[in-house]
């Protein structure tokens, strides 16, 4: 896109790339991931999928997403992150309209694994963006902005796939497969239209540093060799791991738990996780701001606290308004986490090595997300009620509060 094409918008061409990243995101994450959950009840009934089936269908997924993540960094050098997101994104729409049309556990673990590749190769970059595009102290509000592509993602599956439930019958996930699979090709082709590598390509600064002098950027083989040895990455790692780990236990399970344990039709609990959708809105750009004001520390302590009251209220068999609670709480912090690991990596790290770092962060996590659901899933299996698999939940998200408590000041400034 020419220079002058990008001087003619009334705003910074950065929120392009936040709006086509929040896009990216609700497609990647959004459709790729968290649409599963209530996909699951249907395609658990037709096929005659176990508590650990389910489990290791996520699990699946999360492996995925982790190989990619230990490559993607790389490759995003290599031909670019846009590149990169575009094809990640057709990876994930194809495998997803592969899945409509299978029929056994093993196929479905293998297209759901595929399709975790691609959620992770389109994830890492579109974060990465953001460090590239923004200045540090509006870092957070704009990785805000992005990770809420999930909760648009969680409105709308939460009401559609219900409807095409209720329309075709049992055999109605296969469609909802379909469609999410669709919606995903459509997202692919305006990242390619919209996405940007860097703010140069249009002669452009990132927004909120003009007037000052930018660090220059160090080689990719030093930004690795440096990140390796800081330890507080291996710290923001273990945190980012508990929040990987106790996150998609509740996002994985919580409207199966509705369905099976507490008597709720598909269509109430659809109604539940749409409202964890509409509250996710305001997660990221709430809590990135806050972070971006009291610090990351303070932020990731108020949001763990947040997630370990939503974790107990489910794991208790409470009344139901407790479940109204457990879903305003999981849903107000939901996407905020990563908003404020964008943030933090770079300044602890610098923007010059904040895509690797953050890919390394990341690889953790994706540990976490690997663990939870299917240790979620035998432990329900075995004690035939996932309450105890949410108790767990709420443990590990006092100990990430804990962990969060020896992060000290970052010493990076830009």
């Amino acid at each position: 896109m020419p220079e002058q094409k990008a001087s003619r918008l009334p705003f910074h061409y950065a929120w392009i790339i936040v709006a086509t990243g929040m896009l990216s995101i609700f497609a990647c994450l959004g459709f790729g991931r968290f649409a599963l959950g209530m996909l699951l009840p249907s395609m658990a009934s037709t096929l005659n999928l176990s508590y650990s089936q389910i489990g290791f269908i996520s699990t699946g997924n999360f492996i995925g997403y982790l190989a990619s993540v230990l490559f993607c960094g790389h490759i995003a050098r290599w031909i670019g992150s846009r590149r990169l997101i575009v094809i990640a994104l057709i990876i994930i729409g194809v495998s997803m309209a592969l899945i409509s049309r299978a029929g056994s556990f093993v196929a479905i673990l293998i297209l759901y694994f595929v399709t975790g590749m691609g959620s992770g190769a389109a994830n890492v970059p579109v974060m990465g963006l953001i460090t590239a595009w923004f200045d540090r102290t509006i870092r957070g509000r704009a990785a805000g902005f992005v990770v809420i592509g999930s909760g648009f993602a969680i409105i709308i599956s939460g009401k559609l796939i219900p409807f095409v439930n209720r329309l075709i019958g049992p055999e109605g996930w296969r469609m909802s497969w379909l469609i999410l699979a669709g919606i995903v090709l459509i997202i692919a082709s305006l990242s390619y239209f919209f996405l940007r590598n860097k703010p140069e390509d249009l002669g452009l600064q990132p927004l909120g540093s003009e007037g000052r002098v930018l660090t220059p950027v160090l080689q990719e083989h030093t930004a690795m060799q440096s990140i390796y040895k800081n330890k507080v990455l291996y710290l923001l790692g273990s945190i980012y791991f508990l929040f990987g780990y106790t996150y998609v236990i509740y996002a994985t399970f919580i409207v199966t738990t509705l369905v099976k344990e507490r008597g709720f039709s598909e269509t109430i609990a659809g109604n539940f996780w749409s409202w964890v959708g509409l509250l996710s809105l305001v997660s990221g750009p709430v809590f990135g701001t806050l972070s971006d004001k009291l610090g990351r520390k303070a932020g990731l302590m108020i949001v763990f606290s947040l997630q370990a009251l939503a974790y107990l209220m489910v794991a208790a068999n409470l009344p139901p308004l407790f479940l109204y609670l457990s879903i305003f709480c999981y849903g107000i912090v939901a996407w905020s986490i990563p908003s404020i690991m964008v943030a933090a990596v770079s300044e602890y790290v610098g923007v010059d090595k904040a895509l690797a770092a953050f890919g390394l962060i990341t690889f953790i996590f994706g540990l976490g997300q690997i663990a939870g659901p299917s240790v979620a899933g035998i432990l329900a299996e075995r004690t035939g009620s996932f309450s105890s698999s949410f108790f767990m939940a709420a443990a590990f998200a006092g100990a990430a509060i804990l962990l969060t408590s020896f992060l000290k000041k970052p010493r990076h400034t830009e």
